[in-house]
């Protein structure tokens, strides 16, 4: 019964993880793409070429999105890189540390 409930936590972190870091990345970022139109305004010059104008909210919260998202993936590279090397990322707080494995 141990190993079938530790199989089935281990199954379920990887399920968590590639959430986060595989389908919720992209939905941030889409989410972030998707803020630049809050309360945006077009117009159309004699030429007709349309111009979009964001506002600076929705600039700011894409901002943020794309800063998360950024954070996310070097956060997944420095886990790769530690992992390779025989180290491991811990979070005791809130900056992750490069420490040997026990």
């Amino acid at each position: 019964m141990t190993s079938i409930q530790l199989a089935l936590e281990g199954a379920a972190r990887v399920l968590f993880a590639g959430l986060v870091f595989g389908a919720g990345l992209p939905f941030v970022y889409a989410l972030a793409m998707r803020c630049l139109t809050i309360g945006a305004t077009t117009s159309a010059d004699a030429n007709g070429t349309i111009r979009i104008r964001a506002t600076i909210v929705g600039k700011a919260l894409a901002v943020l999105l794309i800063a998360f998202v950024v954070g996310g993936v070097v956060l997944g590279l420095v886990m790769i890189v530690a992992s390779g090397q025989g180290e491991v990322v811990r979070f005791d707080g809130i900056i992750p540390t490069i420490v040997p494995k026990d």
